[in-house]
């Protein structure tokens, strides 16, 4: 195991040369245990720790690099150097020895070091075979209570390696479950994205929500929304098969700046209320962005509206309310037509599959209209001052275009005269 391991973490592959480490150094966590399991990195997410000035080795490299330095705590003297394409944490030993450090570490997985100056693997509590079996094994209860977050790390890491939670620890998790209370809401919510991101986080949100990790957090999901966690998968996979351009859109991020994806988003709408307002005091508690909570309180308030639109009118307002959260809100309205009977038959998509393609189409002017006459045309046009009046005739030369009655700007200003002249 060890040549090929070695040949992951070899610095040559580092943003920096070995010369900046003093002697001793160690690499530890996620990228040692990475590299045992053969899991290759786009981005290096690296950990140093060094027996003494760790936060001045770290700020040396940054400015040798001309990399970005950020001082994380300075009590426990830990600062992170950013690479464009890499960060490097570096952080003071903890204890009189790395073997005292890495017994304060959360899974034995993650307390495995390397020496990159020895080329040495150092193991002390065999995390190498809970590897080998695929095995998320705690250190000790205490370390666990110290940090309760690790509490629901355990869940993400399981989903995000394929492991299982060693019986022991899963027990020791659930006896301390309220402690997650004390963490604070924006550390629980990362976690939580992480799972929600994929398939492979479900089955382990479920476990976390029946273990009482979440119960602080999300007080009105139950066992009939994890449940729907499920059967968003399962309809988010009928979906891309039958368009894969909005299961592509599906795993597009809400924004540039907020890391959660639509499908993500649809399953956070699962564990809220299904109530826009209470569901939206819920997710700021947690502090979801603004961007998020505005997704979702939509797709919450219009999903139950699409199999009642029949009308291009209707179909038009709601294309105009859900704008690009349409991806979430259709997977929702699909998901709570089909908990209790599969989707099946030739049509599985029934009325929503219409407004899916409408969605998917640019020239459709229902989902997608374009404007014929300005604000401005209107009122020179028309002879008339702004007022609310010029908003409610582009609205309503919106509807007329998608309905087909009208296709020009000079047909649009004449519907315009005509709505002032009969109202």
């Amino acid at each position: 195991m060890y040549p090929s391991v070695l040949a992951n973490l070899a610095p040559e592959n580092w943003p920096f040369s070995l010369e900046w480490l003093p002697q001793p150094a160690y690499m530890v966590g996620g990228a040692v245990r990475d590299a045992i399991l053969g899991r290759k990195r786009e981005y290096w997410d690296l950990d140093f720790i060094i027996p003494s000035d760790a936060v001045k080795v770290a700020r040396a490299i940054a400015h040798h690099y001309q990399a970005g330095f950020v001082l994380l705590d300075s009590e426990r003297q830990i600062a992170r150097v950013v690479f464009p394409d890499a960060t490097a944490d570096f952080a003071q030993q903890e204890g009189q020895s790395l073997e005292t450090d890495l017994h304060r570490r959360d899974f034995t997985i993650n307390a495995i070091a390397y020496n990159p100056h020895t080329q040495k693997i150092i193991d002390p509590l065999h995390g190498c075979d809970d590897i080998q079996l695929s095995l998320l094994r705690m250190i000790s209860p205490s370390n666990l209570a110290d940090d309760p977050l690790r509490l629901l790390r355990a869940y993400r890491q399981a989903a995000q390696l394929g492991f299982n939670i060693e019986p022991n620890t899963q027990n020791t998790i659930r006896a301390l479950a309220s402690h997650i209370s004390q963490v604070a809401a924006e550390r629980v919510r990362v976690e939580i994205g992480y799972l929600l991101a994929s398939s492979q986080g479900t089955p382990w949100i479920t476990k976390a929500g029946e273990d009482g990790l979440l119960a602080p957090f999300f007080q009105n999901a139950t066992s009939k929304s994890f449940d729907k966690l499920a059967t968003v998968d399962t309809v988010a996979t009928l979906v891309t098969e039958n368009w894969p351009q909005l299961g592509v859109e599906l795993q597009h991020y809400v924004r540039d700046t907020v890391k959660t994806t639509w499908l993500g988003l649809a399953k956070l709408a699962c564990l809220v209320h299904p109530e826009p307002t209470t569901a939206e005091n819920e997710l700021q508690e947690l502090t979801y962005s603004r961007a998020e909570v505005r997704a979702i309180t939509t797709a919450l308030k219009l999903f139950p509206q699409l199999k009642l639109a029949d009308t291009v009118r209707e179909q038009y307002f709601l294309f105009q309310e859900a704008g690009i959260v349409f991806t979430a809100t259709i997977l929702l309205a699909l998901v709570y037509d089909n908990l209790v009977e599969p989707m099946s038959g030739t049509n599985p998509f029934g009325v929503y599959a219409p407004l899916i393609s409408r969605y998917l189409n640019p020239d459709d002017l229902v989902a997608h209209p374009t404007q014929l006459v300005s604000g401005k045309d209107i009122m020179i046009a028309l002879n008339i001052p702004p007022s609310p009046v010029v908003g409610q005739l582009l609205t309503e030369i919106g509807v007329a275009q998608a309905e087909g009655k009208v296709s020009t700007p000079q047909e649009a200003i004449d519907l315009a005269r005509e709505i002032i002249t009969n109202s």
